[in-house]
């Protein structure tokens, strides 16, 4: 990856949503929790989830990632907070779309904008969809 490469993919905006990141806080009684790795660069992130009636009331993480990992995990914190697991699912399926060339999240998530740069860079994807796949591994499909 060549020096201008890297300046377009870690713009000043990832560069802040990386060092302003929401609910790292542990949550003093989760109802879950799970971990997530990314397996080409071994980002990881644990999360902790509190849900009432089917909503996410209480979230925590604890982010070890690159700068698009963290500021993917910065998006989600903000945002994540009333989403229902169907939502969370559908996120997680519209970034992965979005970082194959289709279109940004739907709100609440639309700040996830900020990522498409790392289209072009596929070994970071992974290290991207940390967030909703950390959550949805620690909250089970009912069905």
């Amino acid at each position: 990856m060549s020096d201008s490469d890297l300046m377009k993919l870690y713009s000043q905006r990832i560069l802040a949503l990386a060092a302003d990141m929401p609910l790292t806080e542990p949550l003093p009684a989760p109802d879950m929790q799970a971990e997530a790795r990314a397996p080409l660069c071994g980002s990881t992130i644990k999360v902790q989830l509190a849900v009432q009636d089917g909503r996410i009331t209480g979230y925590a993480q604890e982010v070890h990632a690159c700068a698009l990992g963290q500021a993917s995990a910065s998006v989600f914190g903000a945002r994540v907070i009333g989403c229902t697991r169907a939502q969370v699912a559908q996120l997680r399926d519209e970034l992965e779309a979005m970082l194959k060339g289709g279109p940004v999240p739907a709100a609440p998530f639309g700040d996830y904008e900020v990522l498409t740069a790392a289209r072009d860079y596929p070994n970071r994807h992974a290290s991207i969809l940390l967030p909703p796949t950390a959550v949805l591994k620690a909250w089970p499909d009912p069905s």
